[in-house]
């Protein structure tokens, strides 16, 4: 019988199916919100609904294309987040 060969301190540890697989899911859940927030506020149920019609001042800056952006700029974000989550996934 050998005895295995422990790693050197500080190696990375090779990761099983479990991390790649929850690696995966966060990809998917980073990816679909993303994509969501990037598509959504140019569609035309974001401006009819009930948040926005709460008050004129918040309906002016919901439909304010400035605010759409921003919030296409966190789905581009969160899309990002997600395609680096799948990559430092898959180099473990």
């Amino acid at each position: 019988m050998t005895a295995a060969h422990p790693l050197p301190d500080g190696a990375p540890q090779p990761a099983g199916w479990p991390a790649k697989l929850w690696g995966l899911i966060k990809f998917l859940f980073c990816f679909e919100i993303g994509l969501f927030l990037l598509v959504f506020p140019w569609l035309r149920s974001w401006d009819v609904n009930w948040f926005a019609a709460y008050t004129p001042m918040i309906h002016a800056l919901w439909i304010n294309s400035f605010f759409r952006g921003a919030v296409s700029g966190i789905g581009l974000l969160n899309i990002w987040i997600g395609f680096g989550e799948l990559f430092r996934t898959k180099s473990r």
